[in-house]
């Protein structure tokens, strides 16, 4: 019979025998990891990487509404410095100025020159948090390109002059009419 390898080296003095036996169980260990090892190592590293790669998504997501809510409250800070510091003052208003705001009319005290300046578009009213105020209407298209909604009455120029077949061009709608 054909001895093994390691049976020859003990015979021949080149091993002892705990050193052999030692050897053996390492072999064989070795031979299992091997065996196990292979599928679960390509698993484990796949895992991993998934897991990674959710771990980034989540992360880039979470950035990006973190950096859309930074840009929100930049472009809310703008408006609110634009209105603030181009606040047209009304303190010494007696007109009342009515004009919709929400499907609700809404009231304000104005002068008379600023009704006209109003009526004609030169002058806008802006939100201000549960506040009305007077801006320029070039501050008021500035706003409104940032935050429309801001804007509550911004009148546009009308073409002043009468219309040829108009059956009323005689009558003049008075400047003075509040409604």
């Amino acid at each position: 019979m054909a001895k093994s390898l390691q049976e020859q080296l003990l015979e021949a003095g080149a091993v002892d025998k705990n050193r052999a036996l030692k050897i053996k169980k390492q072999k064989h260990k070795q031979g299992k990891q091997r065996a196990r090892g292979a599928g679960d190592d390509d698993v484990v590293k796949q895992s991993a990487r998934e897991a990674q790669a959710a771990k980034a998504a989540k992360d880039r997501a979470l950035s990006r509404e973190r950096q859309a809510a930074a840009q929100q409250r930049a472009i809310a800070a703008q408006v609110r410095q634009l209105i603030e510091t181009n606040a047209i003052d009304r303190e010494a208003g007696d007109v009342t100025y009515n004009f919709p705001d929400a499907g609700i009319v809404k009231k304000i005290l104005i002068t008379p020159d600023q009704q006209q300046h109003l009526a004609v578009g030169r002058i806008a009213i802006a939100r201000l948090d549960t506040a009305y105020v007077l801006i320029p209407a070039r501050i008021a298209d500035k706003i409104a390109e940032r935050d429309a909604a801001s804007i509550v009455v911004h009148n546009t120029a009308t073409d002043t002059d009468p219309v040829e077949d108009d059956e009323y061009a005689d009558y003049q709608i008075p400047d003075d009419l509040t409604w």
